[in-house]
């Protein structure tokens, strides 16, 4: 089975290595920008595709008090900076069937 996430980057088992990384959830801009520089940097020199996943809702926490991130509105544009900035594709998990297509 074969997986195109963009056309220079597609996972299959006779496919080289693609790395899937990221940060748990998002926070702000700043952080999310140094985590993907240091993957980016890494995959770079070492000739690894990467993917940067990230999730803008935990809504999946065990503590209603817990963190969840910071919306689908402003995960979008945190993950648009990411794109501009470093050109990597992103993947993100959704919870709801409303949030399919925006994040889409």
């Amino acid at each position: 089975m074969q997986i195109e996430i963009t056309n220079n980057v597609i996972v299959e088992n006779t496919r080289p290595f693609v790395l899937f990384g990221g940060i748990n959830v998002l926070e702000d801009l700043d952080s999310t920008l140094a985590a993907v520089e240091a993957y980016v940097r890494v995959t770079d020199k070492l000739g690894i595709p990467f993917v940067f996943k990230a999730s803008f809702d935990k809504a999946n926490r065990t503590s209603i008090n817990s963190f969840r991130g910071v919306g689908m509105d402003n995960g979008l544009r945190i993950f648009e900076e990411v794109k501009k900035a470093f050109g990597v594709p992103v993947i993100t998990d959704v919870h709801e069937v409303a949030q399919a297509a925006p994040v889409a």
